[in-house]
């Protein structure tokens, strides 16, 4: 049984708090997740125990966020997050993971580094208008690195943060997009067989640190202030960017 070391339910707990908060609106953070459960798991097995975790969340969040999201971006990202699905599946056995958290990372940092630099002192700064093949190929790489780690996070971000949506809408446009995606990764999962039964019981004892992680969270991100969530999310971005970083090169 999987859960039956004390490390392993250690290093899960803290995975699916990470994945929760994200969930329930602070994005970015669940690109922690596999990193955090690989600690004491074979990569593979941490992300399949995740994604049943990662779908059950998915119920909480976007039921919560339902009446405010952002149907012209999700419109656009969604395809191109198909093909980065796509993408990630058929180059799995190549791809490696370390490298790319690594570069993910790098990029996510010096992202979040620069958002806090020319939003410092409350400073006003206009919303992005990027056009929406812009979103189509963030996309992609929002379906490829969830594929691989479930770390699409950072993609999204990079395109959707500088918009400046308002932060309930950018938490529910996170929650429908990420909900899809993780739909799209099941067949892919099923197909390597990556659910066993160890895996299903171990994904089913975490729902209800799952349910009620994500559940805090979006309490959380409902009363926060829009100014300040925005600066909570550079910050993640900041620590997580950092966080990849060291994984990749230790």
């Amino acid at each position: 049984m999987l859960l039956s070391d004390p490390a392993v339910v250690a290093a899960c707990a803290v995975a699916v708090v990470l994945v929760g908060m994200a969930k329930g609106g602070f994005s970015g953070l669940g690109a922690l997740g596999t990193p955090v459960a690989a600690l004491v798991l074979p990569p593979s097995t941490a992300a399949a125990i995740l994604l049943p975790i990662l779908i059950v969340q998915d119920v909480v969040s976007v039921w919560s966020f339902r009446h405010a999201w952002d149907k012209w971006i999700v419109g656009w990202m969604l395809p191109g997050a198909a093909v980065g699905i796509g993408i990630g599946w058929a180059i799995a056995a190549s791809v490696d993971e370390k490298a790319l958290m690594g570069v993910l990372g790098a990029i996510t940092l010096l992202f979040g580094i620069y958002r806090l630099w020319i939003e410092r002192g409350n400073r006003e700064v206009a919303a992005s208008a990027s056009p929406g093949w812009v979103g189509a190929l963030f996309g992609v790489a929002t379906g490829f690195t969830s594929q691989v780690a479930h770390a699409g996070g950072p993609p999204f971000q990079m395109w959707v943060t500088p918009r400046k949506l308002p932060h309930l809408t950018y938490a529910g446009t996170n929650s429908i997009l990420f909900a899809t995606i993780n739909w799209l990764k099941v067949p892919s999962y099923v197909m390597l067989g990556a659910f066993t039964h160890d895996v299903i019981v171990a994904a089913a004892m975490l729902v209800p640190l799952a349910i009620i992680t994500t559940l805090v969270s979006v309490r959380v991100v409902r009363v926060l202030q829009p100014e300040r969530f925005y600066t909570i999310i550079y910050l993640l971005m900041v620590l997580l960017g950092g966080k990849l970083m060291i994984d990749a090169v230790t």
